[in-house]
């Protein structure tokens, strides 16, 4: 791969690299699936094409990731396919659009696909809905795994970002989901993302004794209210499996396996029994994600 530019102001530059990978996301951009290359990119390298070996331009270099503030091997180009979709938009209206379905999600790891009794990890697990929205509307609720939209499968929460994202404000989509150990169908009108885009949940973000860890209490209305939820637990302290798998003290527990939860008796009910790993959806920050946490 070649790409092409002015860094730090010195025209007509080509640096050469190899892909790393296709359908890359990135934090904050959830909607464009990054061509990934090791070809090096500087300010001033942004906007230029990247070419392949028989000269077609495939991508539009655009940004890197760095602890420095210069080139550290990976740079990030926006697929030529995108761009010219977006391009031909701002040429026919005078602005792009991209559609919105109204969900956080977050990847299907090997321990959440055990909690949710899916055969693979892969799909976009949904860790909130929300309200007013297009998912609203179809009925996708928190805990639901969307594992195809129109047909095309959804390996990673990227993917359906992306998928999303391409799509028309005002489109109608069909959704095959995993919802309590059923497949089901939901057809979604998708939204304007002008308005508030759907976010990829980062397992950075968010993740009474029990068999858990957790020390738990119910939550006054004041507390509940200062939080944001309706319902859920607060955890006191926390220790062992949970501990280990993220969770903190002052993180709410709202579900335990899609189920919500709303006493500390409910939670050692649903935790009971020869199951390894549960999932728990915890809301940190204003933010909600499922974790799984294996004990045993």
């Amino acid at each position: 791969m070649l790409a092409i530019g002015s860094p730090f102001g010195f025209e007509n530059s080509v640096t050469a690299g190899v892909v790393s990978a296709k359908g890359r996301s990135l934090p904050g951009d959830g909607g464009v699936q990054f061509i990934q290359t090791d070809a090096a990119v500087n300010p001033g390298n942004s906007g230029g094409p990247l070419l392949n070996a028989r000269g077609e331009v495939v991508g539009i270099n655009s940004q890197i990731y760095s602890r420095s503030g210069g080139f550290q091997g990976l740079s990030f180009a926006i697929p030529i396919d995108l761009a010219t979709q977006v391009k031909d938009q701002i040429v026919a209206t005078g602005h792009a659009s991209h559609a919105r379905l109204g969900v956080a999600i977050q990847d299907v790891t090997q321990g959440l696909a055990e909690s949710f009794n899916l055969a693979t990890p892969a799909g976009a697990l949904v860790a909130n809905v929300d309200a007013d929205s297009p998912a609203a509307a179809s009925g996708l609720v928190s805990g639901d795994v969307i594992r195809k939209v129109d047909g095309q499968p959804i390996v990673a929460a990227g993917d359906l970002s992306a998928i999303i994202g391409q799509d028309k404000p005002g489109t109608t989509v069909t959704l095959d989901v995993w919802h309590q150990g059923n497949a089901e169908e939901l057809h979604a009108r998708l939204a304007d993302a002008n308005a508030t885009d759907g976010v990829l949940a980062s397992a950075d973000q968010a993740v009474g004794k029990s068999k858990l860890g957790l020390a738990l209490r119910p939550m006054g209305p004041d507390e509940k209210r200062e939080a944001g939820v309706d319902h859920g637990l607060l955890v006191e302290r926390v220790a062992g499996a949970a501990a280990r798998a993220g969770v903190e003290a002052n993180d709410v527990l709202v579900a335990v396996d899609s189920v919500p939860v709303k006493s500390v008796e409910q939670v050692h009910q649903l935790i009971s029994g020869s199951k390894k790993v549960v999932a728990l959806l915890i809301h940190r920050d204003g933010a909600t994600l499922f974790v799984p946490v294996h004990f045993g």
